[in-house]
């Protein structure tokens, strides 16, 4: 196992690939605090990592707010004292053209997508210094963040930001031992994707832009996101992986 007695804070791991992830580390030895909205959720994820035999509490928290962020680390260090990993994959995505975007939408986005991110690795990396163990934080970015789609441009613009969020602490960070890389999913089968997915004309339409001719699964990110949190990944820091079934190459 290769996160064995690590502690992993997770953030938006009420579903999704964050509950991917959390099961995943979990299964690694990690010990893992699940946070973020929907109580319901983020226990039922908890739950299900402690029937496997693993530890894990579950942590009500809203990133757009720094008190939430370190009441959400404060718990995490009071049950295990101390934090390796972490994961930042709260988000959100509401399209719309840009042209009818309000300023609501996009405060929306960069406040959950990008601030969001920034608090909880500040406060994260904060603690990782004062360890003196270094870590590992990765961010939820996405293809978005590499490659404009129409519709999405508050979107775009917070996952664009991540990438060189994680750019800038990735060379801040790397003298207390602490990498930083950004995960740049495609097309995963989430609660979000779910409407097109549903649609067979539309998915049909949609599988022709990747040419592995299928959607990817919250399980394709969480195998990404356990490398990047493993020392299988010890010399990769300011690093943007692309999983995506190749959808960015082929667009490009």
């Amino acid at each position: 196992m290769r996160l064995v007695d690590k502690v992993v804070l997770v953030t938006g791991g009420s579903q999704g690939i964050g509950r991917a992830i959390a099961v995943r580390f979990a299964a690694e030895g990690a010990k893992v605090a699940v946070a973020g909205l929907g109580k319901e959720g983020l226990e039922e994820t908890a739950a299900y990592i402690t029937d496997l035999g693993s530890q894990a509490i579950a942590i009500e928290a809203d990133v757009r707010y720094r008190a939430d962020v370190d009441r959400m680390v404060d718990d995490t260090l009071r049950e295990w004292g101390r934090i390796d990993v972490l994961v930042n994959n709260a988000g959100v995505n509401r399209t719309a053209p840009f042209l009818e975007i309000t300023e609501e939408d996009w405060d929306w986005h960069l406040d959950i997508n990008l601030k969001g991110t920034f608090l909880v690795s500040q406060r994260a990396a904060k603690e990782m210094v004062k360890q003196g163990n270094g870590g590992s934080i990765i961010q939820m970015s996405s293809v978005n963040g590499l490659s404009a789609e129409a519709d999405q441009a508050h979107y775009n613009a917070s996952k664009g930001g991540i990438n060189l969020l994680a750019m800038s602490m990735a060379v801040e960070l790397a003298p207390h031992g602490i990498r930083v890389n950004s995960l740049c999913p495609g097309f995963i089968e989430t609660q979000l994707t779910k409407p097109l997915i549903d649609n067979p004309t539309a998915i049909a339409e949609y599988l022709k832009t990747i040419p592995m001719k299928r959607v990817g699964q919250p399980e394709d990110i969480a195998s990404a996101a356990l490398f990047m949190a493993s020392d299988e990944s010890r010399y990769m820091t300011g690093h943007c992986m692309v999983i995506d079934g190749g959808q960015l190459i082929k667009l490009s």
